[in-house]
């Protein structure tokens, strides 16, 4: 306990020693769970008293139900050109489609990016904006990470900032160790246990995501081209490693242990919230079941209003196969050629949280989104995981690899198929058990997420920055890094000298030679 009290104190004292409330900028360009976690950041810091401004690009939430609320922090709203909006819109259910009929390409993704770039030369021509945000004068500034032209913001105000990574490691590179011998890649679908043609496929995969990020990162260079003057222009992979802090958004419940920086801090489940009592309508409908219980099914906001007839019409047969009563939060507009199960409650909005927390819950239906997935782990629901698009393929890669869940892919939900998933993960009480162990590896942090964050954030304020955090890897030239210079030398030195001992060699045997000639001459 002492330990404990010690480290909290640590943490927690930079921010006793601030003398004054710090002014933070939280720089929130997408929309959907990206923009709930900046809200949730901003919302944090400015009840532990410092002053929050975010810049909010407005017009694209990409959740149809999104409705603004009262924020305790200033807001300096940003609206796009209406086409950019309709652009954006018209990719991401593009995305949606091609998840729901199994097809990903990353050429269409790079254009989505493409036109990130577009709208990131359209924010920073917008001077009077930015004449506002300089003035403003912040101590530092909180960036997220899917959008690069976060980056490219605050190094224009040449400010000190923070980056946060929405998703689990390895969607970009920011500097991290990364032994591929137990380090899956991003996209590999490989966990940390791999065996010989697992680290071959890691290791080549590994160029492939190398190139595919040079592409994304590419996407922004007309932007910095157009705003940064020739000497002085910034390079992406660079900015990436010039983050005072990465706070990331998992948890070593969930993520495979890895090797981190001094200056990679876990907030995973930063968005939990105190539970709240389940609304009477939800209480009176779990209450049929008794000691049954009942199965949440939230596959995210994007996607609960493009889901087809036949994917309905599957998951419905599903779940008239469970004893238990089904939760499931779904487009209302409910085809009248389905019947619906008699056990099934359908609904357009539902306190997932707190029904994630309800003693009768028995099983969450999930996307395998970051922040769902954290809220399962926080109260100890096993999963049973319908990945779609992004990183929810290897978000359930790690809840298969740590027992509390599987999944199944959307392409191969039939009602038989779908039933017996969710079936094994309710009756073999190992997965129960799996999802509680974790849970109190969540719980058991002596600081929670938000403390994390504040204290962390706190520090680097008190101490001007976190300079005697980043090692110096993070400006060292990858063959330096890597130490490519010192084999080549060595290889150099050993090839020369195995060289001349042959040249040495042949010198004595020719002598040697010529010395029996002579001799028997």
């Amino acid at each position: 306990m002492a330990g404990r009290a010690l480290l909290l104190g640590g943490l927690l004292l930079p921010g006793v020693l601030l003398s004054e409330a710090a002014r933070i900028l939280t720089v929130s360009l997408v929309g959907g769970s990206h923009h709930l976690l900046m809200d949730q950041v901003s919302q944090i810091l400015q009840d532990h008293h410092h002053n929050v401004i975010m810049l909010h690009q407005k017009g694209n939430s990409l959740i149809t139900d999104f409705t603004e609320k009262e924020t305790s922090y200033q807001v300096i709203p940003w609206f796009p050109p209406e086409d950019y909006n309709k652009r954006l819109k018209e990719y991401v259910d593009y995305f949606i489609e091609e998840a729901l009929n199994g097809r990903h390409t990353f050429g269409k993704f790079l254009d989505f990016m493409k036109l990130l770039g577009l709208q990131c030369s359209h924010f920073l021509r917008r001077k009077d904006i930015m004449d506002i945000l300089k003035n403003e004068n912040f101590d530092l500034v909180i960036i997220e990470n899917f959008d690069y032209c976060s980056f490219l913001v605050a190094e224009k105000l040449g400010k000190p900032f923070v980056s946060i990574l929405s998703s689990s490691f390895g969607t970009i590179d920011f500097g991290l160790p990364c032994p591929l011998s137990y380090v899956p890649v991003f996209h590999s679908l490989l966990t940390d246990h791999m065996d010989f043609w697992g680290r071959v496929k890691n290791f080549l995969m590994f160029f492939n995501f190398s190139r595919k990020q040079w592409q994304i990162q590419s996407s922004y260079d007309n932007a910095i081209k157009e705003h940064f003057p020739e000497g002085s222009r910034p390079v992406l992979s660079n900015l990436l490693k010039k983050a005072e802090l990465w706070f990331v958004n998992s948890d070593f419940a969930f993520d495979f242990a890895r090797p981190l920086l001094p200056n990679t801090v876990y907030v995973g489940g930063l968005m939990a919230r105190p539970v709240k009592p389940v609304p009477q309508e939800f209480e009176n409908f779990i209450a049929k079941f008794g000691d049954s219980g009942f199965v949440l099914v939230a596959l995210g906001s994007m996607v609960s209003t493009v889901q087809t007839q036949e994917l309905l019409r599957e998951m419905n047969g599903a779940f008239a196969n469970l004893s238990q009563g089904v939760i499931w939060k779904c487009n209302p507009y409910w085809p009248k050629e389905i019947k619906l199960a008699a056990n099934v409650k359908i609904v357009n909005w539902l306190p997932q949280n707190d029904l994630l927390a309800h003693p009768h819950i028995r099983l969450f239906v999930t996307h395998g989104g970051m922040n769902s997935i954290m809220e399962a782990i926080q109260h100890g629901v096993p999963m049973v995981g319908i990945p779609l698009f992004g990183d929810q393929p290897e978000n359930l890669v790690r809840v298969e690899a740590k027992k509390f869940g599987v999944s199944i892919q959307l392409q191969q939900i039939k009602a038989e198929t779908l039933a017996l998933k969710m079936k094994q993960v309710i009756e073999d009480k190992r997965y129960k058990s799996a999802a509680v162990a974790a849970s109190i590896i969540r719980r058991s942090h002596p600081l929670t997420p938000a403390q994390r964050l504040v204290g962390w954030i706190d520090h680097i304020l008190q101490t001007g920055g976190a300079a005697h955090l980043k090692p110096y890897a993070l400006q060292q030239p990858w063959h330096e890094q890597y130490l490519l210079d010192v084999i080549l030398f060595l290889l150099v030195v050993t090839l020369g000298t195995l060289w001349l001992c042959g040249k040495l060699l042949g010198m004595v045997a020719r002598w040697l030679c010529g010395a029996r000639k002579q001799k028997k001459a």
